[in-house]
């Protein structure tokens, strides 16, 4: 029996990691979904330690014991989730309607010029909850249909606020008993691959929320300024789809493009459109190469690729923890490249 040639075999052998790393995946991402409700509090928690880090090491500098400096860290993060969510809800609550009559009144304009293409935009914005749940996954459809939803969903944010407090303030702990986990001499690549993946969660989640905050203020002064009505309620949409790339961009900007098309006219329109994508422009030339030089940076084809597969996975809030988690695989990679760079062929 003849042996096979060597590429094949280094081919073969090849294909069959790849089915090994594809399965412990899918095997992981089942086990994911399926106990979600522990498994997402301790995802959140992560990307909230990932943010709120820096304030608790100023804290600690300062010379706060290290219990006091975490309930300082997690209290302050309740005021300001709090209060900005106070000031979300209140800017969609009061511009809601508003906003929603202008969409209808865009989706009728639309039927005038186009046909059954408006007719089904229009059909599209008086079922916004049936589309909600086609498209938002079983969480947000969830949320609408109870209030059972709610209640796992306040209990889920209360545990993941507690175990940020637990990882902000046995962090050095978490690494000796990973450390103790593996093999002596494998200790410290593990944590150089866990240190890189943090810092790269750390740098995506602390950079977005800043990319986020300008890019809403900067559309809500445009929009002010062209005095489209519900600019308030649109800069929050603005700010909470940035978290999502590209996509929350382009539908927060959609939605302001048709307000301001139903309620200021098509000049105004083609004026919100400039805004919008002045915003973008100065987001992906300035912003983003600026705040986020120091972080992993990712093909906008592999974001959109991954932010597809978290919705497919996990509705909204998979797209939401997409990106950081991919973020964190491609710290871990480059952390490998440099390590067997290192050791050399």
């Amino acid at each position: 029996m003849h042996t096979l040639p060597e590429p094949v075999r280094r081919v073969a052998a090849w294909c069959v990691v790849l089915l090994l790393l594809a399965g412990v995946a899918a095997v992981g991402v089942w086990l994911c979904v399926t106990l979600r409700t522990a498994v997402t509090p301790v995802l959140l928690a992560l990307l909230g330690t990932a943010l709120l880090r820096p304030l608790y090491r100023r804290l600690l500098a300062m010379k706060v014991q290290r219990s006091l400096a975490a309930g300082l860290t997690c209290a302050a993060v309740v005021a300001v989730v709090g209060g900005a969510g106070y000031i979300v809800a209140a800017a969609l609550v009061d511009t809601g309607d508003q906003i929603v009559t202008s969409l209808r009144r865009a989706a009728l304009d639309l039927t005038e010029h186009f046909g059954a293409a408006g007719t089904s935009l229009d059909d599209l914005a008086g079922n916004a909850r049936e589309l909600l749940g086609k498209f938002g996954g079983t969480a947000a459809s969830g949320v609408i249909s109870g209030l059972s939803v709610v209640g796992e969903v306040a209990a889920m944010a209360v545990l993941a606020l507690l175990l940020v407090f637990f990882f902000l303030r046995d962090s050095g702990r978490a690494m000796g008993a990973l450390r103790s986990l593996v093999p002596r001499s494998g200790a410290d690549p593990v944590e150089a691959m866990a240190r890189r993946a943090f810092e790269a969660v750390e740098g995506f989640m602390r950079g977005t929320t800043f990319i986020a905050l300008i890019d809403a203020l900067l559309i809500t002064v445009g929009l002010l300024i062209l005095r489209v009505p519900g600019a308030a309620g649109l800069g929050a949409l603005v700010f909470v789809g940035a978290y999502i790339p590209y996509l929350g961009a382009f539908l927060s900007g959609a939605v302001a493009v048709l307000v301001a098309l139903a309620d200021r006219g098509a000049a105004i329109a083609l004026w919100t459109v400039g805004v919008v994508l002045a915003v973008q422009l100065i987001e992906g030339h300035v912003l983003q190469p600026v705040i986020q030089s120091r972080t992993v940076q990712m093909h906008p084809a592999v974001v959109m690729i991954t932010i597809t597969a978290g919705a497919s996975v996990a509705g909204i809030l998979g797209m939401l923890l997409a990106v950081p988690l991919t973020a964190a695989a491609f710290g871990v990679i480059g952390e490998l490249r440099k390590l067997y760079a290192a050791e050399g062929p």
